[in-house]
């Protein structure tokens, strides 16, 4: 079942068209990534999704309800992490959860134990320092718990890790991957590794449009490709590795760099038995034989291609 739908999304800006015909849906319980290029209209999405911008034509539902700009009872079933999240410096990480809860209506009885759980989770119980000494990250943390602290169906996410460092940007992902345990997660990025950490559906926006979407897994196995990479125990077993590789019909191009051979050939499954039995009847000692995997960057050149 979908929590999120969006159809036929048109957004302009005056002249600027920024979506020209966006359709997506999201299904529940998954980390769905939303990747494009920097302004490709991934934050007006988002901020479209929240009824803070007003689409040009088209329509957006959250949990089957339709999403009004300005009116925005569905935001009940949404929480909302941006990416420079903004909170009372003169508060403790536990006195402004507990602002956040009275204001959204959470049960009094309830603020306390939400509150313990989720400082918990992003590793701020027990920190009561003011929040204007927090760093990036810490901050980051703290967003995500007051994003949580009203059980929200579906967690928007951001460019939530695009100014952080190594550290804090795994912190991060580790927290949004066990908050895909509680909530459906939308997480808006361009840094493609993060997404292939932690998403398993993307959407890929460009061109006013999302171009590609499905199951990351599923993606990635339609732009695999036959190659794969052998290496030679010495440089010098390598061009001669080659030049046996290219007579054999199946095998398209193969190319030495150092002792690595790069080979593309056809249909790798019914032919890969013949390149083992060529490496053991020439006896050339090989240190790895790797067929290579697409990444989620090649998948998005070729889409924005």
């Amino acid at each position: 079942m979908d929590i999120l739908r969006a159809e036929h999304i048109r957004k302009n800006f005056g002249s600027q068209h920024v979506l020209t015909d966006l359709n997506f849906s999201v299904s529940k319980h998954s980390i769905f990534g939303l990747i494009g290029k920097n302004g490709s209209g991934k934050t007006t999405t988002m901020k479209m999704i929240l009824g803070l911008i007003k689409p040009t034509s088209g329509s957006i539902y959250v949990c089957g309800e339709k999403v009004a700009y300005g009116d925005t009872p569905t935001n009940r079933h949404i929480g909302y992490l941006p990416d420079v999240p903004e909170f009372y410096g003169y508060m403790t990480a536990r006195e402004y959860l507990k602002l956040c809860g009275e204001i959204t209506g959470v049960r009094r009885s309830e603020i306390h134990k939400r509150t313990d759980e989720l400082l918990c989770l992003v590793g701020l119980n027990g920190v009561n320092r003011k929040i204007h000494s927090y760093s990036r990250g810490m901050k980051q943390r703290l967003g995500i718990a007051q994003a949580l602290l009203n059980e929200p169906e579906l967690l928007i996410c951001d460019e939530v890790t695009s100014a952080l460092d190594p550290v804090g940007r795994k912190e991060i992902l580790d927290l949004l991957s066990a908050a895909g345990k509680r909530a459906t997660v939308i997480f808006s990025t361009h840094i493609l590794s993060d997404v292939e950490r932690i998403c398993d559906q993307i959407g890929v926006l460009n061109n006013g449009q999302l171009e590609l979407q499905g199951p990351l897994n599923e993606i990635k196995q339609d732009y695999r490709q036959e190659a794969l990479q052998i290496e030679t125990l010495t440089p010098d077993q390598a061009p001669v590795l080659a030049a046996h590789l290219k007579a054999l019909p199946f095998i398209s191009k193969a190319e030495v760099s150092g002792r690595t051979v790069n080979v593309q050939l056809n249909h790798y499954e019914e032919n890969s038995l013949d390149i083992i039995r060529l490496l053991a009847s020439e006896s050339i000692p090989i240190l790895k034989y790797e067929r290579l995997e697409p990444t989620l960057e090649n998948v998005f050149m070729d889409v924005i291609r």
